[in-house]
């Protein structure tokens, strides 16, 4: 390899911006260029060229002509934007969307490299693009996603098909961050067995391979590089800016400045990595090793509903269902996976019909009034029911325990064999692993059915509009036809934490359902319940 060919692309406000909404600030911009300039960048691709709106985007969702000419780009850096190719395939006369997106000649614009982002599906119809940018002056480059996992005959026909067109630099993105250096060899070498041009590769972090996979394709031959500040990018981010210009500019026999950047970094990029949360970690991880969308890590990881028994269960079900396009239906479906046996064979009147229960949430009110808790059980003698394994009161004041999420049960499976009360769980619809895990304990299968909106209660089964367990264990009280459900433990998150409004909706909808208990909170709760004080009930 010419050490000299190799064209380094900074793509921070393109990539980075699936995190912020490509909003990013004026003066954050001016220091990015003008430490891209002393970093041994060659292309800044400064964000995606679109013509669909819904919902706010910053400029750099669009990255107009005249948008760039306010930036102060140094000279030494060319300005490269990138196009999604579903808005070229999607209908619409291509050269009527590729005319409003890119409405004047390169000479009379600030846009030097146009990258065309494709899925294999689309690839075909895509390429003709390139022929209408050429004849306008841009260079072209294709960047295929998503070939990690496809087969040698295929990635060889694309890039034969590729050949004809005049196609600067042909990429291939590890979209799904699963990609080893074998891997990476392998695709390069299928690739050059029709494609005699400029390669690229575009490498995500998940299994924090993204620098060594950048490093072997560089060492096979690979001329276009990508990277991002702090690898600010979709999902777990790409290969880091300030890591890949010391390895490029100890190829070229360069020297650069580094000194803007890290100050950047610290200044800038930091703060917002710390708000936004791009990096690698083991959801990204298991995201990579199976093959899953980033985006559906992403989503679930900026979303306080989803804890980690969530996160962990969407990812054991896109696994076995498939994620590699993200779809918030799919993600929605996945945290609410569960088997297809849906009807138990316990009937909870036979415990319950009549008397009060008593829901023991997560919350610190149990603790902090236990002693009043105490007191009540013991002289009036309600059905107690605690979510999971919480456990702040004495084991004989408990008479059942609800769990209803395959991975919660997996992770406490240990817990609750110790545990002496029996658990009420959708024992028929769980994963093997976990039944064996619970081999020898007490179980009392009610069944479950998850369908939005709505609650429905019959003798052994419930339908809930989410699987969040207080919802399995209201459904159990009704089922069973308790006299009323009293709630301790049930304090509430802040006003801002989605999972406040998600609870006062699941409550709402509980309450104004034919056959619904009265509910009585008797601990301290922000939700909108009845309440009584556990100290003045008798």
């Amino acid at each position: 390899m010419n050490n000299a060919s190799i064209t380094f692309i900074d793509c921070t406000l393109r990539d980075g911006g699936y995190y912020n909404a490509w909003d990013f600030e004026s003066n954050l911009i001016g220091r990015y260029l003008e430490a891209m300039g002393v970093a041994g960048v060659d292309i800044v691709e400064l964000g995606l060229r679109t013509l669909r709106g819904g919902g706010f985007k910053g400029p750099c969702a669009f990255s107009t002509d005249e948008f760039l000419e306010s930036l102060p780009i140094p000279d030494n850096l060319s300005v490269g934007v990138m196009v999604n190719a579903a808005e070229l395939v999607d209908g619409t006369p291509m050269e009527d969307s590729l005319q409003r997106m890119f409405p004047v000649h390169a000479d009379d614009s600030p846009v030097d490299l146009v990258r065309v982002a494709c899925h294999v599906h689309e690839f075909s119809k895509a390429l003709p693009a390139s022929v209408w940018l050429h004849d306008q002056g841009y260079r072209v480059g294709f960047n295929l996603m998503q070939v990690a996992d496809r087969q040698q005959a295929e990635v060889e026909a694309l890039a034969r098909e590729a050949t004809v067109y005049p196609i600067e630099a042909l990429y291939f993105a590890d979209s799904m961050g699963s990609m080893g250096p074998e891997q990476t060899l392998r695709i390069i070498r299928w690739l050059r067995n029709y494609w005699s041009g400029a390669l690229g590769i575009h490498t995500h972090d998940n299994l924090g391979m993204a620098l060594q996979n950048t490093l072997t394709a560089l060492s096979e031959g690979v001329t276009w590089i990508d990277a991002t500040v702090t690898g600010m990018g979709r999902g777990p981010g790409n290969a880091k800016t300030e890591e890949l210009a010391i390895e490029v500019a100890d190829l070229r026999g360069k020297r650069i400045s580094l000194v803007p950047l890290m100050q950047l970094i610290r200044q800038e990029f930091r703060p917002m990595q710390e708000r936004y949360g791009w990096g690698t970690n083991p959801y990204y991880y298991l995201a990579g090793k199976y093959g899953i969308h980033p985006t559906y890590i992403q989503e679930m990881l900026s979303d306080s509903r989803y804890d980690e028994e969530d996160i962990l269960s969407a990812i054991d079900h896109l696994r076995v269902e498939g994620g590699k396009k993200f779809s918030i239906h799919t993600l929605d479906a996945a945290r609410h996976f569960y088997g297809q046996n849906r009807e138990g064979d316990w009937n909870p009147a036979t415990l319950i019909e009549g008397r009060e229960v008593l829901l023991l949430g997560t919350g610190p009110g149990v603790e902090r009034h236990k002693w009043a808790l105490d007191k009540y059980v013991r002289k009036n003698r309600p059905v107690v029911i605690a979510l999971n394994t919480q456990a702040a009161l004495l084991p004989d004041l408990i008479d059942l325990r609800v769990a209803c999420h395959p991975v919660r049960l997996l992770a406490d499976c240990e817990a609750h064999t110790l545990l002496p009360q029996p658990l009420v769980t959708p024992w028929s619809m769980l994963p093997d692993d976990v039944k064996t895990s619970l081999k020898g304990k007490e179980v009392l299968d009610f069944g479950l059915e998850i369908e939005r909106g709505r609650f429905a209660f019959s003798q052994f089964s419930c339908t809930l509009p989410t699987a969040l367990v207080v919802a399995y264990a209201l459904a159990i009280a009704t089922s069973g036809c308790a006299s009323r459900v009293l709630m301790a433990g049930f304090d509430g998150y802040g006003a801002d934490d989605p999972r406040s409004r998600e609870m006062q909706e699941l409550i709402d909808l509980y309450q104004n359902t034919p056959g619904a208990r009265e509910l009585v909170s008797v601990t301290p709760t922000r939700y909108s319940v009845s309440t009584e004080s556990i100290y003045g009930m008798s």
